[in-house]
């Protein structure tokens, strides 16, 4: 399927995707609910006695960790196994994120040893009337897994186990992200409108730096495929600097009207200026040169290492959205739904 850039500012193509787009643009709105419904149980928190570590369970378990390692100061570990391992005891904390049907086990044993709980979910999901004195529930009311995520990390902050979130400047900066990508800005102002094009017959292959930029790139890289319909490979500078040595170069003297089937890679390099100067993405940005591969970069290096990724996330998505519209494909659906750990 061919891609059109027309179509990025074409009223009745871009209705296609009216309700996804509205999705991402709310993205801040959700943030400010799901704080706003855990203020009261988040204020109840206190910095008890620290516990002996921390178990994470859900569909965002990695970000918080990812978060959170270098600074805890217990042991972080993000689960995703269906039982609870044998070493979890009243000594620990254990953090649900979500109601899936999968993580209701884990969540009665996790009762039934005495751990304290701090479960984020929406409103009578199922595991929430398992909650006892020594948990906390928070009322999910959107069931966004970042909005979540991030209010648990303000939670976890109240026991003195994480850094301070400022959620509401997140959330601003969703706003801004979701502003600058609007639909009403046009394919030469719009950075995911531009994005979209670079990546529109191309192989992306999407990098990080840091420990939270490459998970974002990990999320955009889902995104990319969900909307694309085709491979995008999300991985380190080392393992991509392969795919890159290997694309032939380019030929000066080709035809350009010719039909051609191979598809050349595109680098999508996610930088939120949080890693030292890395020889190995030095290297890779080389090759890409060599080989006239082109670079396009999301990048952030003001506030805090959350908001960085959550806007570096929204604009890689906003992109995927009007990848998708730019190769008339359909809508799909809401972009934070069926994410996997």
């Amino acid at each position: 399927m061919d891609f059109d850039d027309g179509r990025l500012d074409d009223p009745v193509a871009l209705t296609m995707v009216d309700a996804r787009l509205r999705d991402l643009a709310s993205a801040g709105a959700r943030l400010r609910i799901e704080a706003e419904a855990a203020q009261g149980p988040i204020a109840a928190l206190t910095e008890r006695d620290r516990p002996r570590a921390v178990l994470a369970l859900g569909t965002e378990a990695r970000f918080l960790r990812a978060v959170l390692e270098p600074g805890c100061p217990v042991p972080f570990v993000a689960w995703q196994e269906p039982t609870l391992p044998g070493w979890v005891g009243p000594l620990d904390i254990v953090v649900v994120l979500g109601a899936e049907s999968r993580l209701v086990p884990s969540l009665v044993e996790a009762v039934r040893r005495g751990c304290q709980v701090i479960l984020s979910c929406p409103p009578g999901a199922p595991g929430g009337e398992l909650i006892d004195a020594r948990s906390t529930l928070l009322p999910a009311t959107t069931a966004d897994p970042l909005a979540m995520a991030i209010v648990m990390l303000s939670a976890l902050h109240g026991v003195g186990l994480a850094p301070f979130v400022h959620v509401q400047s997140i959330a601003d900066a969703l706003d801004g992200v979701a502003e600058a990508c609007s639909v009403h800005a046009d394919l030469v102002s719009n950075p995911a409108k531009v994005l979209a094009s670079e990546l529109a017959d191309a192989l992306p292959l999407v990098f990080g730096t840091s420990v939270l930029s490459a998970r974002a790139a990990r999320r955009v890289a889902e995104g990319l495929r969900s909307a694309g319909g085709r491979v995008a490979l999300a991985a380190d500078a080392r393992e991509l600097l392969p795919v890159v040595e290997g694309t032939p170069a380019r030929d000066l003297f080709a035809d350009p009207f010719e039909e051609h089937t191979d598809t050349a890679p595109v680098l999508l390099f996610l930088d939120d200026g949080l890693a030292e100067p890395s020889v190995h993405v030095e290297t890779l940005l080389d090759a890409a040169e060599a080989r006239d591969v082109r670079v396009s970069r999301i990048a952030r290096s003001e506030n805090s290492a959350v908001e960085r990724y959550a806007t570096m996330l929204q604009e890689g998505l906003f992109a995927a959205t009007y990848l998708r519209v730019g190769l008339g494909r359909d809508a799909g659906g809401p972009t934070w739904h069926n994410r996997r750990p």
